[in-house]
């Protein structure tokens, strides 16, 4: 008997001795700790070792690349299941993953819990596995935008009145309330040192910093004075957070040392600059360099558009320190759409995503275009990325799923897969939102009738 191997024939006699010994070897730890972090550098050896008798390298790799197999497919029935999560009697405004499967937590067992707002007063968490909700607060005035803070397993939400309140997450049972005064708010979780905080940005052009989940102010401080302040972003290490309003051409947009908005100190003054361009569209962090941020902005006197990308830091002046933002790049940009509609979003330290209309365009930083998929007949309405793929809404009622792979000179790009269709032309408006957990794929629909749902993708493993 011989064992074929693609060049050379070998009598089986001469490979059986060394079986045992082959087999032994593909069992050993050292072998798919290996592989886990060739094909995914960020594994986490302390979580994945913390119950090793039962979380091991091998059924890691092996769970994983299962499940990648499945998102990268897309088949209806054989990869996914989809739920329709009905309940609200209205539009729904935003929703978040409380409890999510990412790369790094157990996602043998964890069972995604999402929650959503809606402008019929309601507050729900779902289980996307079941299909079921878990809980849904009673009518009140029409919730406005919803954040979810899954290290303290609270959603916070802002409604019509300028009233925000937090919510326990595991039961729905009321925590806080703060009137901000404000009918409508921007939310931004953020969590520092040891200490959670909720960022919200008003219509009259107020930041205010409030401690969570029991929401007493911390301190507040005037952007963009008459002028919603609809942009907050934190930078990945916490020490900057950039606020901004999209309706005021003129406006610069201001990035705050994160300290001295969360631990003021009496008779400081707070820490920021304001970055040198006017008229911000949108605005990123690149999520591996802490301190770089990417802004889409109006330039020239006839409201052309750029993206200029910062480098934040911190130098020493006479008397204390001081916040600078160094341009490193600039780049011209040719949009079709209208600048209020463009979603920018980043990959890695180089890699720019931008929506233009139905089209969604990858970059470089230094202005390359590098890819252009126009894989929807309506526009893009919302845009979800993470570190195996990137999710595309439209009002055409369909997601794209695109995945990442490196091409010959080991530079990133994107693949486009497949559709995921939201239901039928007659009952539906098209996609409003959409959000990502490894797992799974949320989605809110505009309905016809008025009563929003959402769609869970849950990929099989």
């Amino acid at each position: 008997m011989t064992v074929y191997t693609g060049i050379i024939f070998f009598p089986f006699s001469l490979i059986a001795p060394f079986a045992e010994e082959w087999h032994e070897a593909g069992e050993t730890p050292w072998l798919w700790r290996e592989m886990c972090l060739r094909r995914w550098g960020f594994c986490n050896l302390g979580q994945l070792l913390a119950a090793s008798e039962r979380y091991t390298w091998k059924r890691y790799y092996l769970h994983r690349v299962n499940l990648e197999h499945h998102m990268k497919s897309g088949r209806p029935g054989g990869d996914y299941t989809c739920k329709s999560l009905r309940g609200h009697k209205g539009k729904v405004v935003g929703f978040s993953y409380l409890v999510g499967n990412t790369t790094l937590q157990d996602i043998w067992r964890c069972s995604p819990v999402v929650c959503s707002a809606s402008l019929d007063g309601t507050v729900k968490a779902w289980d996307i596995h079941k299909g079921v909700s878990l809980w849904s607060s009673s009518a009140g005035n029409p919730v406005t935008a919803i954040v979810t803070d899954p290290q303290q397993c609270v959603v916070v939400t802002s409604d019509s009145t300028g009233a925000i309140k937090s919510w326990q997450g595991q039961s729905g049972a009321e925590l806080a309330t703060f009137s901000s005064s404000s009918t409508q708010c921007t939310l931004l979780p953020f969590y520092k040192d040891g200490a959670s905080f909720l960022m919200v940005g008003t219509a009259p052009g107020s930041l205010l910093v409030l401690s969570s989940p029991f929401l007493s102010e911390i301190s507040r401080h005037v952007v963009c004075d008459s002028f919603q302040i609809n942009i907050i972003l934190s930078s990945p290490d916490k020490k900057w957070i950039l606020a901004t309003s999209k309706e005021n051409f003129d406006f610069s947009p201001k990035v705050f040392w994160s300290a001295s908005l969360c631990s003021p100190v009496e008779e400081e003054d707070t820490v920021f600059v304001s970055l040198p361009v006017r008229g911000c569209i949108a605005a990123v962090f690149l999520p591996t360099q802490p301190a770089r941020v990417a802004v889409i902005h109006h330039w020239g006197p006839v409201h052309h558009t750029a993206l200029s990308v910062f480098d934040l830091g911190m130098k020493k002046s006479k008397c204390n320190m001081e916040a600078e933002g160094q341009q490193v790049e600039s780049f011209p940009l040719n949009l079709k759409q209208r600048h209020s509609d463009i979603i920018l979003h980043a990959k890695g330290s180089s890699t720019i995503l931008l929506t233009d209309g139905n089209d969604l365009n990858v970059y470089t930083l230094k202005g390359a275009l590098i890819a252009s998929f126009k894989d929807h007949i309506q526009p893009i309405i919302s845009l979800c990325v993470d570190s195996f793929r990137v999710v595309t809404a439209s009002r055409d009622l369909s997601l794209r799923v695109l995945t990442w792979k490196k091409d010959q000179d080991k530079a990133l790009t994107l693949e486009s897969q497949y559709h995921l269709l939201g239901g039928s032309h007659t009952a539906s408006r098209g996609f409003t939102g959409v959000a990502c957990d490894y797992a799974s794929i949320v989605a809110s629909v505009e309905s016809v009738e008025g009563k929003d749902v959402l769609k869970a993708y849950i990929f099989n493993s």
